[in-house]
């Protein structure tokens, strides 16, 4: 039986093109369709407004140093809202994570395909832009892999598995570029470049944990010169 949208035949509800009978939320002018849209879209916004409100306070203080009311404070919305998003405390941290490294690589890709420069100069960039965020003291802006690797790895298993696809992605980025700069002939490699990669994270890595150490920027330039020296880089 068809309805009576369909019966009547209705310029809304049917498509002459296929004689296929639609709902009113095929047409995008209808108000049932804009309704749900706002919905997702107010729906989308709150999820997105505690993880953003979350990174900061967690940059700060870690994942166990921050509660969930302080988190729902500076986001502005009630507790049950939490828990309509996010099953649990761990959940919240891996959705963090997962949400921190989508932003993350593509703020890479960016980097690493900016027109105009070598494969060379564009990792060199990168490093740059590591120590420029992960030296300063906003906290919205350090990495979290730096900063709850220890922490949480041995807390939560789905943690440390968004900890460990974010950044095997990263190095996997890294690889291919370093790969790149190689055939264009504006770096010299000794080891396979998915190793480079790998090597200099790891570098990289450490270097972030020393500066929180000596609170200066020496690990830093010491990173910058060890990774010149892997990329066979003189001057860049």
């Amino acid at each position: 039986m068809t309805s009576a949208g369909c019966e009547n035949g209705s310029a809304n509800f049917r498509d002459h093109s296929d004689k296929k009978c639609k709902t009113p939320l095929d047409d995008r002018s209808n108000s049932a369709y804009l309704i749900l849209m706002a919905r997702l879209a107010a729906h989308t916004d709150t999820r997105q407004e505690i993880l953003d409100s979350a990174y900061g306070l967690v940059g700060a203080k870690g994942f166990s140093g921050v509660g969930l009311s302080e988190i729902l404070t500076s986001a502005g919305v009630p507790k049950g809202s939490f828990y309509h998003y996010f099953g649990s405390k761990e959940a919240f941290g891996e959705a963090l994570l997962a949400d921190y490294f989508e932003s993350y690589l593509a703020d890479l890709d960016t980097t690493l395909a900016e027109p105009g420069l070598s494969h060379a100069e564009r990792l060199m960039n990168y490093w740059r832009k590591w120590q420029a965020t992960q030296g300063g003291i906003d906290d919205q802006r350090k990495c979290l892999a730096v900063k709850l690797a220890a922490e949480v790895s041995d807390l939560s298993e789905p943690m440390r598995l968004a900890l460990k696809s974010g950044t095997a992605a990263i190095i996997e980025r890294l690889a291919r570029s370093i790969a790149a700069g190689v055939a264009e002939g504006s770096l010299t490699v000794e080891s396979e470049p998915h190793t480079t990669a790998e090597n200099l994270y790891h570098v990289w890595l450490g270097a972030s944990l020393m500066a929180k150490i000596v609170r200066t920027d020496a690990p830093f330039e010491a990173a910058i010169g060890t990774t010149r020296r892997n990329l066979g880089l003189t001057s860049h």
